[in-house]
């Protein structure tokens, strides 16, 4: 399944959860709160800006943010409440595309780098990231670790959400470090609705050398935005990278 199938106009549509789940303040402000720190004063670039659920907050904290995003359904959503003078964005892809002007900051939250499914495409993108910023400039990505120490021995699939109206799995390609999660919606009716969106994993170590590559240093890995201790029961991470001042 193609990205720009995933990202059509239905899945635009029930993105955006104001004040809950991935939008809620608890969650939401702590990633402002960081990315503002680490523009610096100086202008950011948001791949996959999507809705613009960072972009926008971020915006309003003075910082100029531009965008690059693939689904013009979500780019949609994104101008229905902001101009394109507020947050100009570029359509396409996150490991290619290129932008006018120099930046800052570079970012890329809520393991969107996981969905280019190669790795030389993560890879690219790093690179596409080295060459939109300034000396000095740095690379935030927010990505989940990868759950296999979750898979008995034979098993392909773990549910890493369960609540009520929603169940969340992804099954494994070990292999080829190829994951899908499926999405299941549910209410009292005995029929469900299904999402599914493929993902390249990537550990760690891996992103570091995908940085290196890149020419840029790993400065900090946190397991959130609130720089809590990343550990070995981590779930997640976010990693700054940053190139050399000169």
């Amino acid at each position: 399944m193609l990205q720009a199938e995933i990202w059509d106009a239905e899945t635009a549509e029930r993105y955006d959860t104001p004040g809950t789940g991935m939008f809620a303040p608890e969650v939401l402000g702590p990633t402002v709160d960081r990315l503002a720190e680490l523009a610096a004063g100086g202008r950011a670039l948001e791949f996959a800006i999507g809705t613009g659920r960072v972009a926008i907050p971020l915006a309003q904290r003075g910082v100029p943010v531009t965008g690059v995003e693939l689904s013009r359904p979500m780019i949609d959503r994104l101008r229905a409440k902001v101009d394109e003078a507020t947050i100009p964005v570029t359509v396409g892809d996150m490991a290619t595309t290129v932008v006018p002007g120099e930046y800052h900051l570079v970012y890329l939250v809520f393991n969107t780098i996981s969905n280019l499914l190669s790795q030389a495409e993560q890879v690219q993108c790093f690179r596409n990231a080295a060459r939109h910023l300034a000396p000095g400039g740095c690379f935030v990505i927010e990505l989940w670790v990868p759950e296999l120490r979750k898979l008995p021995p034979g098993q392909q699939a773990v549910v890493w959400n369960s609540e009520p109206g929603y169940i969340g799995l992804d099954t494994y390609d070990v292999l080829n470090q190829y994951v899908v999660s499926h999405h299941f919606r549910f209410d009292e009716s005995r029929q469900a609705q299904l999402g599914r969106s493929p993902h390249r994993y990537i550990w760690p170590s891996e992103l570091d050398l995908m940085g290196q590559l890149a020419g840029f240093e790993l400065e900090s890995r946190h397991a959130d935005w609130t720089g809590a201790e990343f550990t070995a029961d981590s779930r997640s991470h976010v990693s700054v990278y940053r190139l050399p001042r000169g």
